[in-house]
């Protein structure tokens, strides 16, 4: 039987960025070092392949510090904790490892500095996320303001509207955001702007790759966690470039064949916490579908990477 011809737009950059590699090699270098059972507080990062994969390699994922046995190594997620963690684990004399992500732990000492200046801070994420929980916790409570839309800029109840700053989630919407910006400066013109952009280059390189296959697919597919921010973000970016159908899925056996039956041309990419496997899994399930035409669409090259900590690269 003939199989219907489909060309396939495959997006670059796309899949692992550097903090979700530096962090689930920071949990298998522990495993190495300490042997199993090592802990970690929260998935490492979102993505369940991943996180079943070092849960086979003997990693326990827990929630709290109590759950974690004290003489056991415990390694924070990628996406950072409030301050008052490791120094619960300090006071446990605890062996802790933070996996958070250098770009993460950037807003974090730019919140810092801004509060040791006298700023209130105003947050630009998404309530009960694990990045913005973290961040939120590196300062007493009341000083950081969350927001999550530019309708909530206008019930902003601040301290002094001339002593402000804002940071942002690192894996929102660079458009969404850069509305939301524009609300915050209106209301408050003297607010702090960070000083480099918070978002991360891996959250606007795999947005801008989307957009740049928006105008040459019907449909897009975005691997990813649903509790991924990035990846939900990837799909909502899609569907406002004009993709008339555009679908989050965790791996090929997630994928509405349905949705696509009839379509000439459908767009792939994978959030910053999917690894390549489930990339090459959704490949071999549309060629087994279609003859299929792989066309790939790269927007910029990335070389980033981050140093690992001395904890997990020293030997015992």
């Amino acid at each position: 039987m003939t199989k219907p011809a489909l060309t396939l737009y495959l997006a670059a950059p796309r899949g692992f960025c550097a903090g979700v590699d530096r962090a689930t090699k920071i949990v298998e270098m522990a495993l190495a070092k300490w042997g199993a059972p090592v802990y970690v507080r929260h998935e490492i990062v979102h993505n369940k392949f991943v996180v079943d994969r070092l849960r086979d390699k003997g990693a326990v994922f827990v929630e709290e510090l109590d759950q974690v046995p004290a003489d056991r190594p415990v390694i924070f997620s990628a996406h950072g904790v409030p301050k008052s963690i490791p120094a619960e684990a300090e006071r446990r004399q605890m062996l802790w490892v933070d996996a958070t992500c250098p770009l993460v732990s950037k807003v974090h000492l730019e919140a810092a500095r801004h509060a040791e200046n006298g700023l209130q801070m105003v947050m630009i994420g998404h309530a009960g996320h694990p990045e913005t929980i973290g961040t939120m916790g590196q300062l007493p409570e009341g000083e950081v303001l969350l927001i999550e839309t530019e309708a909530d800029v206008a019930g902003l109840q601040v301290r002094d509207p001339e002593k402000l700053a804002y940071i942002t989630q690192t894996t929102l919407s660079v458009d969404d955001t850069a509305g939301i910006v524009a609300a915050l400066v209106a209301r408050f013109p003297a607010i702090a702007v960070p000083t480099k952009e918070d978002i991360c280059y891996a959250t606007t390189n795999r947005q801008a790759a989307v957009k740049a296959i928006a105008g040459k697919i019907e449909a897009l597919l975005v691997i990813g966690a649903p509790n991924s921010s990035n990846s939900r973000r990837l799909v909502e970016v899609g569907r406002n470039a004009g993709c008339g159908h555009a679908q989050l899925v965790q791996r090929a056996t997630d994928i509405d064949w349905a949705a696509l039956e009839g379509l000439k041309t459908v767009g792939l990419t994978a959030g910053a916490s999917a690894p390549d496997v489930l990339v090459d899994e959704v490949l071999d399930a549309f060629r087994a579908r279609f003859d299929l035409t792989l066309e790939m669409v790269e927007t910029v090259k990335e070389n980033v990477e981050f140093k690992l900590p001395k904890s997990v690269r020293d030997p015992l």
